[in-house]
């Protein structure tokens, strides 16, 4: 089950997993972009369901996950991917925005790991990968409300690796560096914004979708079973400069 899978680094993620055999359960709000996902992971010859769903709202996605399991008879692996960013200065930022992140971003979250829970811990096993960012550990600008909620991912993550390690359960993250995407193309369509960003990253460029999507079919494999409460950084560097 991947969500946010409409689009960006969802879709190139549902496309690798597809492409190594997974059957795929996409969630996002955006249905016709969910049934263009579809289309690339069935060309793959994979089998693949579109689900719209709200992640902010726990009932969806427990009725998310019901839908896995219905289509497909059992769940192995949780791509908890959906996530917005409101970028302005925090003076500028209201609650109503902060909660929308929020909403999104952790509780999104969260709500996927905890719909999945009893899945995953009666049957003994399962994968976990949660989707976080570079600015879970690194400060811009701007960025204060996205970055509080992705440094929330990378320790939610942390935690539950621990916590459900006992149960044959691995929680891992990615943390995307730049990667152009719908998300932040009209900024990167600035030079002097693109430039801003990318001197920061010591490969001195923006990650390709197709680079991510190996990772994503890695930790949701037998692979990365000694694995657990780890963040992986994909970003150029940009996190070890």
């Amino acid at each position: 089950m991947v969500t946010g899978a409409s689009r960006g680094l969802g879709r190139a993620m549902a496309v690798a997993l597809g492409a190594a055999g997974a059957s795929l359960v996409l969630a996002a709000r955006s249905k016709g972009d969910l049934e263009e996902t579809a289309r690339l992971v069935e060309a793959h010859g994979a089998r693949a369901i579109v689900v719209p769903t709200d992640v902010a709202s726990y009932p969806a996605v427990e009725t998310l996950m019901q839908s896995a399991v219905s289509a497909f008879g059992r769940l192995d692996v949780v791509v908890n991917n959906s996530g917005i960013a409101r970028v302005k200065p925090l003076a500028e930022t209201s609650p109503e925005d902060w909660q929308a992140v929020l909403g999104v971003n952790l509780t999104g979250v969260f709500n996927g790991c905890r719909a999945a829970a009893p899945y995953f811990l009666d049957q003994g096993s399962g994968k976990v990968i949660n989707v976080a960012s570079v600015l879970g550990a690194v400060g811009l600008p701007g960025y204060t409300v996205y970055g509080a909620t992705k440094g929330g991912v990378i320790a939610l993550t942390r935690a539950l690796g621990v916590e459900w390690a006992r149960h044959n359960v691995q929680v891992n993250a990615i943390a995307p560096g730049w990667f152009v995407t719908e998300m932040n193309e009209e900024a990167f369509a600035n030079p002097r914004i693109a430039e801003r960003l990318t001197r920061d990253v010591p490969a001195r460029r923006t990650g390709r979708p197709e680079e991510i999507g190996p990772l994503a079919v890695f930790l949701a494999s037998s692979g990365s079973d000694f694995m657990t409460g780890q963040t992986i950084f994909v970003d150029g560097g940009h996190s070890a400069a």
